[in-house]
């Protein structure tokens, strides 16, 4: 775990990426911010944003959420996010950790619906709400792990 760090979260999506990021004492997840992507193949601008935000935020690990099926198959998705998370690594310096988020979208879209968010308003919110599930799962298993 990193010292005095926040860790960032990263819902990667085609066409976007939900970003999440920790308190300073890495108790809670906030959603922070939807990247959209202009072009599925061309990742330079994203990764640009995702390093400025590690360097404002002091961010000392990021954890990428990693698409598994429901019976633990990984698909091309997940395969296409492996290597997002490998060239973001590279890029940035930081440790990644892969983290499954399996059903993080459908509790996203629950927890948007029951707050009364109107559905045309959650196209624009729900990847960095599902960011938020995948760092606060990551984080709440590292509290778990230090018990």
């Amino acid at each position: 775990m990193p010292d005095n760090k926040r860790i960032m979260g990263l819902d990667f999506g085609s066409k976007t990426v939900g970003v999440a990021l920790s308190d300073p004492l890495l108790i809670t997840a906030q959603s922070f911010e939807t990247i959209v992507r202009k072009h599925p193949d061309k990742l330079r601008q994203t990764y640009a944003r995702i390093e400025e935000i590690a360097s404002e935020y002091e961010v000392g690990e990021i954890v990428v959420g990693l698409p598994k099926h429901m019976n633990d198959d990984e698909g091309i998705r997940a395969e296409i996010t492996r290597e997002f998370a490998e060239n973001l690594g590279r890029r940035c310096g930081l440790k990644i950790t892969l983290w499954d988020e399996r059903l993080t979208t459908v509790m996203a879209e629950r927890v948007l619906q029951e707050s009364g968010v109107r559905r045309e308003n959650r196209k624009s919110v729900i990847d960095s709400v599902a960011a938020t599930f995948i760092l606060q799962d990551y984080l709440d298993s590292i509290r778990k792990s230090e018990e």
